[in-house]
């Protein structure tokens, strides 16, 4: 009587790989608390349902909720020069994913991962951000951030004639055609940034159940984990 031996496949080993530097999580965090006080407290501005019993004058709310907003432009505008800093100061990682629209490799990634979300296959893992992330990062948090610094700052401006926001974005207001215009451009971004945080998270927890390497912990930790490759196979892994 023969013996049959099956084999038992093995469990594949992962390395602890040090992605995010600190400067990187820390101005992802500050980021994503500034542009939820900024949404909700520009929203109450231009919707202002908070009533105060008694005379206004006495309570000043909505002018509390101006000051809140305008620190947290301020906090958002020092976290966006950060990170545009880091993008030279940090590792390779901190630059991962940016459009090098002039390089074929990355147009390739590009249609590669959209493919793979739309069949919601696992493709190639990136240590870093891929180049559709890195692209949404781009006309998203860049684009859309610069739209709200310096529409917001220009709107600043009208409250402090001649002041340093009047004299450095002053110029933006005739250039959209007046303060209403600016307002709505700003107004506009403002919700561009609620469709990309609402497919920010969805994508972010279909990579975490798709690659299984630490994704969401590592904005914390830093670290994610790259799967060893076995004798004999070759690996897909991308080290951006």
């Amino acid at each position: 009587m023969s013996s049959t031996h099956v084999a038992i496949p093995e469990a594949p080993s992962y390395q602890r790989v040090y992605v995010w530097q600190w400067p990187i999580r820390v101005f992802h965090w500050i980021t994503a608390a500034s542009i939820v006080v900024l949404f909700t407290s520009g929203w109450l501005i231009g919707n202002p349902t908070l009533v105060s019993n008694g005379e206004a004058w006495e309570h000043f709310v909505m002018g509390r909720v101006r000051e809140v907003h305008l620190v947290a432009a301020m906090v958002f505008t020092l976290a966006f020069a950060w990170r545009s800093a880091w993008f030279f100061l940090g590792n390779r990682h901190a630059r991962s994913g940016f459009p090098y629209f002039w390089k074929p490799s990355w147009w390739r990634n590009l249609v590669t991962q959209g493919l793979d979300y739309l069949k919601l296959e696992a493709g190639t893992p990136h240590l870093g951000h891929n180049a559709l992330a890195g692209l949404s990062y781009t006309l998203f948090i860049i684009g859309l951030g610069l739209v709200q610094i310096f529409t917001g700052f220009a709107l600043l401006g009208q409250a402090q004639p001649g002041g340093l926001s009047d004299r450095l974005f002053g110029w933006v207001l005739p250039l959209l055609g007046g303060a209403m215009r600016a307002t709505a451009w700003h107004h506009l971004a403002a919700w561009g940034f609620v469709v990309f945080v609402v497919l920010h998270v969805y994508i972010i927890f279909i990579d975490a159940r798709q690659y299984r390497n630490g994704l969401i912990v590592s904005i914390i930790t830093g670290y994610k984990f790259k799967r060893r490759r076995a004798a004999g196979e070759t690996s897909k892994a991308n080290d951006d």
